[in-house]
């Protein structure tokens, strides 16, 4: 494990859920960067920093692991799985296919109660952007977004771009919170809704064009 650590959240608790919340800290670590490729982590050494027995991370790294985005050491650990500049490329193109229309179509068809529902989740992100708190702004990224995605009634699109944003890595996250420039981004998820709500198709298309640009731009750079 590297000097110091990623910088984890403490999860208490028990239940059902628990693996899974466990599992969803880890993606947002890894795709955060404070899980590094080629990094070996061990699962007593994350339950450390979760403030939770091993079990439940080892369990999580086991699901990781069958999702390929860490392999497994023997007598060791996991080691994450390091992704290709083509690769990620090829992740935000398809993204890019499937999120802009989707999300733009709702501006005609989301029920304006159900857009109104998601706001909490978009003033979360700007809390954890300003907050400087990275694991918890991808973690409310991802609700926000295939939240958003699921008023579209098509499950297995919102499973395939969940897939695509485990697979992504936005290194340039840490820079852009200690220069107090993530915020800008964080907002644009309000933005966003402002625009479907007022029924402003083009506006949709417009704000969902660039705030997928930042994954392989402002968010990606190492």
């Amino acid at each position: 494990m590297s000097a110091g650590g990623p910088a984890l959240p403490a999860l208490g608790g028990r239940g059902p859920s628990y693996r899974e919340r466990v599992a969803d800290a880890l993606r947002a670590a890894l795709i955060a960067g404070e899980l590094r490729p080629g990094e070996v982590y061990s699962a007593p050494g994350l339950a450390a920093r979760f403030g939770v027995s091993a079990t439940p991370v080892r369990e999580a790294l086991l699901d990781l692991a069958k999702e390929g985005l860490v392999d497994a050491v023997p007598n060791k650990g996991y080691r994450v799985t390091a992704v290709s500049e083509r690769q990620l490329d090829d992740y935000t193109h398809v993204r890019a296919l499937i999120e802009i229309p989707t999300t733009a179509a709702l501006a005609a068809t989301a029920d304006p109660a159900a857009l109104a529902a998601l706001r909490p989740v978009a003033e979360e992100i700007v809390a954890a952007a300003a907050a400087g708190d990275l694991i918890a702004y991808i973690d409310a990224d991802r609700r926000f977004h295939l939240g958003l995605l699921a008023l579209a009634g098509n499950a297995h699109l919102v499973e395939v771009v969940r897939d695509l944003r485990r697979r992504s890595r936005l290194y340039g996250l840490t820079a852009l919170a200690e220069q107090g420039r993530l915020r800008a981004s964080a907002e644009e998820h309000l933005e966003l809704l402002d625009a479907l709500l007022a029924r402003d198709t083009e506006a949709v298309r417009a704000v969902m064009t660039r705030h997928l640009g930042h994954v392989r731009g402002l968010w990606a750079a190492p």
